[in-house]
Parts: C-alpha cells; sequence; structure tokens
C-alpha cells in the first residue's frame, strides 16, 4: 500500500513538473509578456493545486481554466495552455458524466467572453480565439479522453465476452457429447427395436403355421414372447440413457429407403403397404431420413401393439416431404405396453427443429402417425443475433463528435487568423512615417493607419501624460511574433504631446524614447 502511494505520489510530481515546463520555457525564451516573479511563482502554485486534485478532473480542469483567463482573456495561454489541454483530458478519462463537462465549459466561455467584453477595444478577435481555444484546448482533448475511456472499457467487455463464450463453448462441446450419446441410444433402440419387432412378428407366424408340430409350435410362441420381453428391455435400457429434453438428430439409414424398409416388413408377415405420388423424396438428405425414421418407428409400433392390423404407409415427395402410416385396430391380443413413449417424442422434436409438423394418435380404431418435413430441412440453425454493442455505439458518437468539433475548431481558427491578419496588418504605422512625427501636429493633420491594435503592450510601454489619449500601432506587418510597437498620445485639444517606441518582448528597455512637447 505505502508503495502505491509512494508510485502515485512520484507520479503527480512528474505531471506538475511537465505542467510547469512550459510555463518556464515562455517566460525564458521571451514569447509572454515579461511577469513579475510572483505571477510565476502563483501560477506554479496553482498547478500544483490542481495536479493534486487530479483524482477529482471536473475540480482540476476548473482550476486551471480560471487560471488561463487569468492570464490571457481569450484563455489562450502559450504558459497554461497545455495544462490546460491535459485536464480536459484527464476529464473526459476519468469522469462518467459528460453533463458536468458541458457545464464546465460553458461556464468557462460565460466568463471568457464577459471579461473580454468588460475589456474594451474590438472583441471580435479575442471571442474567436477563446472560441477556438476552447474547441482545441478543451472539447477535443476531453473527447480524445472520452474515446480513450470507452476504448478500453470496449477491450475489457470483449475480453469478459471472450471468456464467457469460451465457457458457453465448453459447455456446448459437453452438452454436443451428451446428445449423440443419446441419439446413438435412440437410434439403437429403432433399428433393433423394429428389428426385434419383426422377430416376433414372424415366430408369430410361425405359431399359427398349420402344419407345425405342436412342440415347435410352442417354441415359437416362446421365441416370440422372448422377443417382446428383448424389445421392452432394449427400450428401458435406451430410457436411462437418454434426457427427456434431447432432441437427437437421426442416423442416416445406411442407404434403405421407405419403400424398401416397407417392403421388408411385408415380407416379415406385416400386413402393410406403400402408397406414393409418385414424387421421389430427395435421396441422402435430412428430409428422408426423418420419413424413413418416423416410418420405421411406426412400424414397429403397430408390429408390438396392433398385431395382425393391416397398416398403410401413404408417402408425398417433392417439397415439403409426407409420410403417413395408419394402423388399424388390432385383429389378436397385443401384449400391454411397457410405457414411456419416448420414440415419438424424440421424433416429435427431430421433426419440429427443422420446421415441421408431427401428429401422432387414435385415428379410425387404430392408430397414425403424420409428419411433414419442410423443402429445405438441412438441419441448420440460423446463427444467433448478434447483441447489441453499446460500447462500439458510444465510440461511434464520440468519433463522431471529435469530427464536428475538429471541423468547427478548424473554421473558428481560420476564421480568427483571417481577422487577426487583417486588424494587425491595418494596424502598421511605417518608421518613416513615424519619424516625420512632430509633437503639436493636430490628429485631424496626421495621416494614419485606419485601425490600432487591441492587445497594446501597455505594461512595457513608459507612463504616459496625463490626461492624453494613447494610441498604439506596429512597427512591423509581421505575423505571430513580437514586433516593436509605436505609441502616440494627444491632449483634450487633439494635439501631438509625445510619441514612444515600446520595443518588442525581450527587447532592450534602453531603446525605449520618449519626445515631449515643449
Amino acid at each position: 500500500m505505502d508503495h502505491a502511494r509512494t508510485a502515485a505520489a512520484g507520479g503527480r510530481c512528474l505531471l506538475w513538473a511537465g505542467l510547469v515546463l512550459p510555463a518556464l520555457g515562455a517566460d525564458r525564451l521571451g514569447l509572454n509578456e515579461p511577469r513579475p516573479l510572483w505571477q510565476q511563482a502563483a501560477g506554479a502554485g496553482v498547478l500544483a493545486a490542481a495536479t493534486a486534485l487530479a483524482r477529482r478532473p471536473l475540480a482540476a480542469f476548473a482550476l486551471t481554466a480560471v487560471l488561463c483567463l487569468a492570464d490571457a482573456p481569450a484563455l489562450f495561454s502559450l504558459s497554461y495552455g497545455p495544462a490546460l489541454a491535459v485536464f480536459a483530458l484527464l476529464l473526459g478519462l476519468r469522469a462518467e458524466r459528460t453533463a458536468p463537462a458541458a457545464r464546465c465549459f460553458a461556464a468557462v466561455g460565460v466568463a471568457g467572453a464577459v471579461r473580454i467584453g468588460l475589456g474594451g477595444g474590438d472583441p471580435v478577435p479575442p471571442w474567436l480565439v477563446m472560441t477556438g481555444t476552447l474547441l482545441f484546448g478543451c472539447v477535443l482533448p476531453w473527447l480524445g479522453g472520452r474515446y480513450w475511456r470507452q476504448s478500453r472499457e470496449l477491450t475489457a467487455a470483449g475480453w469478459l465476452r471472450a471468456a464467457r463464450l469460451e465457457e458457453e463453448r465448453r459447455l456446448a462441446e459437453e452438452r454436443a457429447r451428451l446428445r449423440e450419446r443419446a441419439r446413438i441410444a435412440q437410434d439403437m433402440h429403432d433399428s433393433l427395436g423394429h428389428e426385434l419387432s419383426l422377430l416376433a412378428l414372424r415366430a408369430g407366424v410361425l405359431q399359427v403355421a398349420p402344419d407345425l408340430p405342436e412342440r415347435h409350435r410352442a417354441a415359437a410362441a416362446d421365441l416370440r414372447a422372448a422377443a417382446a420381453d428383448a424389445t421392452d428391455r432394449l427400450h428401458r435400457i435406451i430410457g436411462v440413457l437418454r434426457e427427456d429434453d434431447d432432441e437427437p438428430l437421426p442416423l442416416a439409414p445406411a442407404g434403405e429407403t421407405v419403400g424398401q424398409l416397407v417392403a421388408r416388413a411385408a415380407d416379415s408377415g406385416l400386413p402393410v403397404r406403400c402408397e406414393t405420388d409418385g414424387r421421389p423424396v430427395e435421396p441422402g438428405g435430412m428430409a428422408e431420413r426423418l420419413l424413413y425414421r418416423v416410418t420405421r418407428e411406426a412400424l414397429t409400433n403397430a408390429a408390438r401393439h396392433a398385431p395382425g392390423a393391416p397398416v398403410v404407409v401413404e408417402l408425398t415427395g417433392g417439397p415439403g416431404a409426407t409420410v403417413t402410416v395408419t394402423n388399424g385396430p388390432a385383429t389378436e391380443r397385443s401384449p400391454a405396453p411397457s410405457g414411456g413413449g419416448t420414440g415419438l417424442r424424440g421424433l416429435r422434436a427431430a421433426v419440429t427443429a427443422v420446421g415441421g409438423t408431427f401428429e401422432a394418435g387414435p385415428h379410425g380404431g387404430g392408430y397414425r402417425v403424420r409428419a411433414r418435413v419442410p423443402a429445405r430441412a438441412d438441419g441448420t440453425v440460423a446463427p444467433p443475433r448478434a447483441p447489441s454493442a453499446p460500447f462500439t455505439r458510444a465510440r461511434r458518437r464520440v468519433a463522431t463528435a471529435l469530427g464536428v468539433a475538429a471541423g468547427a475548431g478548424v473554421a473558428l481558427v481560420a476564421a480568427a487568423a483571417g481577422w487577426y491578419a487583417y486588424t494587425e496588418t491595418h494596424a502598421v504605422l511605417e518608421p518613416a512615417a513615424y519619424a516625420a512625427l512632430r509633437p503639436g501636429t493636430p490628429l485631424t493633420a496626421l495621416d494614419l493607419p485606419g485601425r490600432q491594435i487591441q492587445d497594446p503592450p501597455a505594461e512595457r510601454a513608459p507612463a504616459p501624460p496625463e490626461d492624453a489619449d494613447c494610441r498604439y500601432y506596429r512597427a512591423s506587418g509581421e505575423l505571430f511574433v513580437s514586433v516593436d510597437h509605436y505609441r502616440l498620445c494627444f491632449d483634450d485639444a487633439g494635439r501631438l504631446v509625445a510619441k514612444d517606441v515600446v520595443p518588442r518582448a525581450g527587447g532592450r528597455q534602453g531603446s525605449v524614447r520618449k519626445e515631449l512637447t515643449e
């Protein structure tokens, strides 16, 4: 725990050092107007307090925004602008809600607009600069932080989903293994049960043969009873292996068709006939396998529970194949059913799983089983619909907002740069024109530029004459660099009483020249 606290404190110190470095570098390189030492120390102290509040990013951002507004009404500050962007990034990365950040941005914009309005001069250039700074120095880093946060959440959710899918896959494999066991058991039940039923049927035919000796007739009766008992035992054993909710898919009938199955049952003594409409069923497909199983199960049940009853198998081929197996009432006493009915339940599940219909029940004193398989019974299951991805949609919204904010910021910065270039280049007083100015000359007789600069370097200029109206002009049309300025002061009568050269930032104070009227 102590090691973690020490590491956190070290990280905050490194963050504070990185945020203070631009302010110290701008002052040393002369990119800022000269500031007293106490102001530089106060700015470093405010940044230290904001760094200490980094775990509360809204408070840290608000504190840094106040520092930027105190340093520059237009919010654009070479000293504290990087810190403002860093805390905006942390605000988007750590804050869960967006409303507090939006209200804070709006409050900073209103405070900056009020300060610009109270400062006098043309408010358009500083307002454009402030808006561009809000977009590029605050909103864009904040959106970047939110995008980063949502990316991390999406990654964590993806790993969690991958782990869940892996567990589901393992369970599905286990379930598939159990279902495969149940399918094999069910097919054994159907195949062996059908064969044992035919064996019992053949023994019954042999038992009633008129030319059979009595002792052989008794052996045939014992054989028939043993086959029926074996069928019941097989049914009970398979019932142990099969789960109630299993839906086993049928195994292939080893090349035997429904017609061949009916013919073999008829050869065994079952009174059965097959009626078809002439249209074939797709060989080897899911429809043929299902119809084969339905027919085999229905014939087995007819032989077991309605011996001697006539059976009719109606087969309709083509798309949407149908098989109907109907047996009449039993002509001989049938053995008591052993219960269960799992064969018909398994068939119902298999047919309905591929979108078909299955019916089984009494009909005209006998029993009827009907199954219809749809045209495209390929046994596949449609993949589940992908779950919604809220994090993906949120990232998409944040990316869209980033693009809109970037486009709006580019437009505002371009407008601000154009306005700045226009105002600064129209406030240039040529050095030769400045040298020709003489004290006492009326303002109306001077050919001065049409505009004055809006951010005069008054702190570097000497004290102006009392009750004088001073105007500032640039000595050069160079943009985005510090240049010398000219200050012209006029009395109440509009006469020139003083002219001064204000050196560029970092220039020597000895270059200041001042001329007074005699």
